[in-house]
């Protein structure tokens, strides 16, 4: 494959003491070969180093200096140190300011050079939105992290966490619970509606997106609360109207069940555990999660940090590869 067209695509360690470096260590160990595609590491050397040491494989990466280095080379693992990671000391299995500063500055880098077109794909660590915060990086997670950086804010992307059988969007992600029907307006579930159904279009999927209702039995015509007759009922029929094949909303109770049975592309839950619950309750090992309204593919595993797993070679490695398996396929397809 010719250098100019081969596909480039970033992997940023996420927090170092957490469970990225180990699960990058472990995937492109059991890798025959990298000849398709250039993968450029983003993170502190000594998280790697320590991995490798401990699985008794050898350093599969080569560094480089500047990350633009990587895509004069051929098909292979380059890594790129950010300035204030060299020598970072590395804590596995613990939280600390060390791990959340080495998880935003990995990110800050890959940010440039995905929106200097430099790369148009980044697959994401998983990190501790603790230890993030308190190394200076106001954020509640990757999603608004990643939206703020390219300037779409939060209400331009969704949350979106996808398996084999199940495909889930979100239209709130982190806030307290109490917050969340104040959030779910007609705007920000046509936004969602649409930044789905582009995605499982993408994927070749044609059946339609099913909308969640926010109250048990979706509100029971009214009975039990009015957000689907307000919100849920208009911002449906404005999605329809654009041509969106969209259908509820549905109880929660139900949806899922049939979603999963094929009947729809995807669910839109209305916040964070009515939508992973179910997700995770079926695919914990292999979930990935996609960030939809970037000008830039981002990937993710479904998971943590992991710290209690760190090291103890534990952890399930599906996720990883299906998260890298899909910026790849997403990639190809632009």
């Amino acid at each position: 494959m010719q250098r100019a067209r081969m596909k480039t695509v970033l992997i940023t360690l996420g927090d170092p003491n957490g469970l990225g470096p180990e699960l990058v260590c472990r995937y492109f160990a059991e890798q025959d070969s990298v000849s398709d595609c250039r993968y450029l590491l983003i993170g502190p050397e000594t998280a790697l180093a320590w991995h490798v040491e401990r699985l008794g494989e050898s350093r599969f990466w080569e560094r480089v200096s500047a990350p633009e280095q990587a895509l004069s080379r051929d098909a292979g693992v380059y890594l790129f140190v950010p300035e204030r990671l060299e020598g970072l000391a590395v804590v596995p299995g613990v939280e600390n300011v060390g791990g959340g500063l080495a998880s935003g500055l990995s990110l800050d880098v890959a940010c440039d050079l995905l929106l200097r077109r430099v790369a148009r794909a980044v697959v994401t660590g998983p990190i501790s939105k603790l230890a993030l915060n308190r190394a200076g990086f106001a954020f509640p997670g990757h999603t608004e992290f990643l939206a703020e950086r390219a300037g779409v804010g939060p209400d331009g992307v969704c949350m979106h966490l996808c398996g084999p059988r199940l495909r889930v969007s979100l239209v709130t992600t982190h806030p307290p619970l109490r917050q969340v029907p104040d959030l779910i307006t007609v705007d920000r579930v046509l936004t969602c509606l649409r930044l789905t159904h582009a995605f499982v279009t993408a994927l070749g999927l044609a059946t339609p997106v099913a909308v969640c209702g926010v109250n048990p039995h979706a509100g029971e015509g009214g009975l039990i609360g009015r957000e689907e007759i307000e919100v849920l009922e208009p911002a449906l029929v404005a999605a329809r109207r654009e041509g969106l094949a969209a259908e509820g909303p549905f109880p929660a109770d139900t949806i899922f069940y049939r979603a999963a049975s094929g009947e729809f592309s995807a669910v839109l839950a209305m916040y964070h555990d009515q939508g992973l619950g179910p997700l995770k309750l079926l695919h914990f090992h292999e979930c990935v999660n996609v960030t939809l309204g970037l000008p830039f593919i981002r990937t993710s595993v479904g998971h943590g940090t992991g710290f209690s797993l760190t090291g103890t070679g534990k952890a399930d490695l599906g996720g990883f590869r299906a998260a890298v398996a899909l910026a790849e396929k997403l990639l190809a397809a632009r």
